[in-house]
């Protein structure tokens, strides 16, 4: 079997470039991204290589922005934790450095205003439960979205005393 997609037309380096030029301006990407996006065209690895190398030169690639907007946004829009954000940076491959200075973009007091919000407006939700499933499914929700296990245990403690 010759591929996937038998129809598709080979596509040369300087159209796979401008391409990826396109993906890589529209939004941040990692550098995995672009070489599974490259892998997908069918470009052979020195094609990749090179693209991938003239994207970093152009500045169109660049991890640590990439990890700063990646964990700016998942916080601030999906109200993420730590703990998932780095997981996900860790997937997409990021350097440790990368993910370090991508999680200095949180502020701790925006960061412990966030976890308060979120629990508070789930504990709410969790009104009609019996006492016992609601601390559970908190923890589990909150767990889940990447908040680290002692803050979520004082967060409970702190909800559960008032």
């Amino acid at each position: 079997m010759q591929g996937q997609y038998p129809s598709r037309k080979h596509v040369s380096v300087q159209e796979a470039q401008k391409k990826m030029e396109r993906y890589c301006a529209y939004q941040e990407r990692c550098h995995q991204e672009v070489v599974n996006k490259l892998k997908d065209m069918r470009m052979i690895p020195q094609a990749i290589d090179a693209i991938v190398t003239h994207l970093i030169q152009e500045n169109y690639l660049n991890e640590e922005r990439f990890a700063r907007s990646f964990a700016r946004g998942k916080f601030n829009i999906k109200k993420w934790g730590r703990n998932r954000i780095t997981n996900e940076l860790k997937m997409r491959q990021i350097s440790r450095f990368n993910v370090q200075s991508a999680l200095s973009e949180i502020s701790e007091e925006n960061y412990d205003k966030t976890l308060d919000e979120l629990a508070l407006k789930r504990w709410e939700q969790l009104l009609g439960e019996s006492p016992q499933k609601r601390k559970k499914k908190l923890v589990d929700y909150l767990l889940y979205r990447g908040w680290e296990s002692q803050l979520v245990y004082d967060k409970l403690r702190e909800l559960t005393r008032e």
